[in-house]
């Protein structure tokens, strides 16, 4: 089996070249931005190129070169914080970058299988009662990065209609792990933590709304879900891909205290508010496990534990001269 990934130099992306290439044994293909830097272990398991997803001819060219059984549509302007600052880039990337992909793949015959990812930020603000929230759901997005999202599963859904594209899309939710970028709640947190037990900075955590919920999974179990989507997953389908559990940051903050071994002071930071915040996001869960039979396997303690090591690795390597 032949997989083209984008966006692979990701945080997202490098879970997948070595799940795809070292645990299901597939042929990977691995898209990336020019100015991105891919490890050399990674490149080693798979055939890197440069793209741009903005532009239309580089795409078709890159399908029509390596045609791919399946693609795993990872790449996106995937902060919120970051599409309040950068709208036009959020939306040329995400929804721009959607559309050239998806014209090139219907070109080829035999048309790949495409997931695309898109978000739990593309439901928006949910009452209680509405979570664990269900696909069929309808989508409310607050912010610019969820509605791009969404426009790109509408997208999605027009080309599997129109055209037999069999495209699957996903609605994740929060995914943690080693190396994620501290523009991250939980990476951020992990570092703050770090750099505590270093003495480089005050017992102080600074920290936005701590009072959200949200549903977290490892990005090893999320990559393994997206896997099983493409070889069993409905084409024309949206799924969920979550923990099914809801978690205060708070919690996992404290979570991350008892591991750092520091006690700290939590701050709230107004530069860490979001102008629109979704205060409830928990997956339902029951139609991919039913489809595929994936349920989430490793426990947020563990994802955390392995994120304040690489943290803590990191300050200690920064200090070294």
């Amino acid at each position: 089996m032949k997989i083209l990934i984008t966006g692979a130099a990701g945080f997202a992306g490098q879970y997948a070249v070595t799940h795809f290439a070292s645990e299901r044994g597939w042929t990977v293909h691995a898209a990336k931005l020019p100015s991105e830097h891919m490890p050399a272990a990674l490149q080693a398991l798979c055939t890197a190129h440069d793209l741009d997803l903005t532009d239309a001819a580089a795409v078709q060219a890159l399908l029509h070169d390596t045609k791919p059984d399946c693609i795993l549509h990872l790449a996106a302007q995937s902060s919120v914080a970051v599409s309040w600052k950068q709208p036009a880039l959020t939306a040329q990337v995400n929804v721009t970058g959607t559309v050239n992909l998806l014209e090139a793949a219907r070109t080829l015959n035999p048309m790949p299988r495409v997931l695309c990812i898109g978000s739990a930020e593309e439901y928006g603000v949910l009452k209680p009662e509405q979570c664990p929230v269900s696909e069929d759901t309808p989508l409310h997005p607050v912010n610019i990065y969820a509605a791009t999202k969404a426009a790109a599963e509408q997208l999605c859904g027009i080309y599997s209609r129109s055209y037999g594209l069999p495209v699957i899309c996903v609605r994740a939710f929060n995914h943690a792990g080693a190396g994620q970028r501290t523009q991250f709640v939980l990476a951020d947190f992990c570092m703050q933590a770090a750099e505590i037990a270093q003495g480089l900075r005050e017992p102080v955590i600074r920290t936005g709304n701590c009072t959200v919920q949200r549903d977290f999974t490892d990005v090893r179990d999320i990559v393994r879900a997206y896997g099983l989507l493409l070889e069993h997953g409905k084409a024309g389908e949206v799924y969920n891909v979550g923990s099914g559990r809801a978690q205060p940051l708070s919690a996992l903050l404290e979570q991350i205290r008892t591991l750092s071994g520091k006690d700290f002071r939590i701050q709230t930071d107004p530069q860490k508010f979001r102008p629109a915040e979704t205060p409830l996001l928990c997956a339902d869960i029951r139609k991919i496990t039913a489809d595929t039979g994936w349920v989430p396997e490793i426990p947020m303690r563990k994802t955390l534990a392995e994120m304040l090591r690489f943290a803590q690795e990191e300050v200690r390597h920064a200090k070294t001269p």
